[in-house]
């Protein structure tokens, strides 16, 4: 499927994974000009692209970017068991060979590449860089899933005793907690729109899946110093959903040279689409600066890398 509308060319396409499973794939391109640069979507937990994600690709297409993303297999119109992730290292090896064969194309090898990952997301792209660490040539994340909040987590007796379940009837649907949508976004009207959406998942977390965030968020929290490419991370100061304090630890331990925090007072854990109008100008308008900042480089992969390692350039707003 194709349209164009705004000067904005979209299509949607289905790829297979190693596995057989069949899963959603989208871009979002300027009609009449190339791309300045390449930005990839790592969506969040339950979520999905082509239409909670669709205002934030819009706004990177006008700003000049070539936008792709995907639906993780279990989420949103790809095939699988909704919102059931058996082994998050292979939710990670579907993203990165589908949005590495784009880069390898021969129209997007000079072209630069960044990763935007959301509250999960954010885990799926540090872990696309920790495969491939010279690859990404940065990153926005925007409220990372590097550590789950201690208000969404059940006690740690029941996590002891979920885990051991979690081995024996995965696919469950019993996690305690606290409900998501309206933890995490701030307008009534957006909560309306997800719970309203087909594709988003609206049920208790299943067991395995439960066990794999916690299980990738720690050792996400425990290697934040390996974490090397240049970065921007965003968070609501009110955030419940992810923890703040590890975004800010995230930027104070990476090795990356080229850096930025940005912490929000006021907002809440869904900055690209779940805050008011205003807020979600603010929070875009860093993001293009940012980005467009290092896309005029027009330098690619590594030895961009290295010139920022040179000029020793690191941020914090």
């Amino acid at each position: 499927m194709a349209s164009e509308t705004e000067n904005i060319k979209y299509e949607e396409s289905f790829i297979k994974n190693t596995r057989g499973t069949k899963l959603f794939t989208c871009k979002w391109l300027p009609a009449n000009k190339e791309p300045k640069a390449l930005i990839f979507i790592c969506h969040g937990y339950a979520m999905e692209c082509s239409i909670t994600m669709n205002s934030t690709a819009r706004r990177l297409v006008k700003a000049g970017y070539g936008v792709y993303g995907m639906d993780y297999e279990g989420h949103g119109k790809s095939d699988g068991l909704s919102a059931y992730v058996p082994n998050f290292d292979h939710l990670v090896d579907d993203v990165s060979a589908h949005y590495t064969s784009i880069c390898e194309r021969e129209e997007n090898k000079e072209k630069m590449r960044y990763l935007l990952g959301e509250s999960m997301g954010g885990a799926v792209l540090l872990l696309l860089h920790r495969k491939k660490p010279e690859f990404w040539d940065g990153a926005v994340l925007v409220a990372p899933m590097c550590k789950i909040a201690e208000e969404m987590k059940p006690n740690p007796v029941v996590i002891s005793v979920l885990s051991k379940l979690s081995g024996v009837i995965p696919t469950w649907k019993i996690i305690p907690g606290q409900d998501i949508i309206e933890t995490a976004f701030k307008q009534p009207e957006v909560r309306k729109q997800v719970r309203e959406n087909p594709y988003c998942y609206k049920g208790r977390p299943r067991l395995k899946t439960a066990n794999e965030l916690l299980r990738i968020s720690t050792d996400l929290e425990k290697r934040l110093d390996e974490v090397s490419l240049p970065f921007m991370v965003l968070h609501g100061e009110d955030d419940k959903v992810t923890d703040k304090a590890v975004s800010g630890q995230l930027y104070e331990v990476a090795s990356s040279s080229d850096k930025t925090f940005k912490l929000y007072p006021g907002m809440w854990h869904g900055l690209l689409y779940g805050e008011t109008p205003e807020n979600i100008e603010i929070v875009f308008a860093d993001i293009i600066g940012w980005l467009d900042k290092r896309a005029s480089d027009g330098n690619g992969g590594f030895e961009s890398e290295l010139n920022r390692k040179e000029d020793g350039f690191t941020l914090k707003e």
